[in-house]
């Protein structure tokens, strides 16, 4: 088996008396996705922001990359090898291509707060930031300015900007949303590109890309686990099928 780069275990998060996450376990592994799916308000987001740190769990545990970093801040959990990105693009529309990755990568330097320093001087930024231009495909569209590009050039550029701080696991929320059929495809083949060096969890609505794209199946409904598997096995569960996938797609 593949190494474990991330384990959460039992998660549980609670709104007053709500459990938007109950009780969750997962495995994210070094060359494996991980797809969670299920309907809306099945806890994916929560689950997501627990394991980034932008949620504190109530109960549970979250170990990366053998530390436990649960209760960690958002920053800290990114520095210390995760990287994400979110349903809304979150890119600096009025910078190029290149800028919003560099500004990543210098996020990672040992003295990125001396803001009077040339940003084009730090040379260890820029070789962080030239590898995830290159890995994203984005070397043709380099000095655009990133409000202009397409919205699947955007959704690249988010993720070149997450690899441009070195994460060892990637969580991608929705990453192919609002995607044309060849903007999906492209997405599809950069995601499958960078699975060897990353462990990677995959929200998404998109079930074809999910059954191109996940090792594992992890199926969520009302904040609870009802399956998890290799594709072939959570899409033959009739509680699957009767949950989420239907019985026309399961059979499909």
């Amino acid at each position: 088996m593949s190494e474990v780069l991330l384990a959460a275990r039992s998660l549980t998060k609670r709104f007053g008396g709500l459990a938007a996450v109950n009780g969750v376990t997962i495995d994210l592994r070094r060359d494996r996705i991980n797809a969670v799916i299920g309907p809306n308000g099945a806890g994916k987001s929560t689950l997501t922001n627990l394991l980034s740190g932008d949620l504190v769990p109530t109960e549970g545990s979250i170990t990366l990359g053998g530390r436990v970093v649960t209760g960690w801040s958002p920053e800290r959990i990114s520095r210390a090898g995760l990287g994400r990105s979110y349903q809304k693009t979150n890119i600096f529309l009025p910078f190029t291509v290149w800028e919003n990755i560099r500004l990543a990568a210098q996020s990672r330097t040992p003295h990125a707060a001396r803001w009077l320093q040339r940003a084009g001087s730090v040379a260890a930024a820029n070789e962080r930031a030239e590898r995830a231009l290159e890995l994203a495909g984005l070397q043709a569209r380099r000095e655009a300015i990133a409000g202009t590009i397409s919205h699947g050039e955007q959704r690249q550029l988010e993720i070149a900007m997450t690899l441009a701080t070195q994460p060892q696991v990637l969580l991608l929320d929705e990453p192919l949303a609002g995607m044309g059929t060849a903007e999906a495809e492209r997405m599809v083949a950069l995601l499958l590109k960078l699975k060897p060096g990353h462990g990677m969890m995959l929200v998404e609505h998109d079930m074809d890309a999910v059954f191109a794209l996940a090792d594992q199946l992890t199926v969520m409904v009302n904040g609870q686990v009802i399956a998890s598997g290799t594709p072939a096995h959570v899409r033959a569960d009739p509680a699957v099928q009767s949950a989420y996938l239907g019985e026309e797609e399961a059979h499909g």
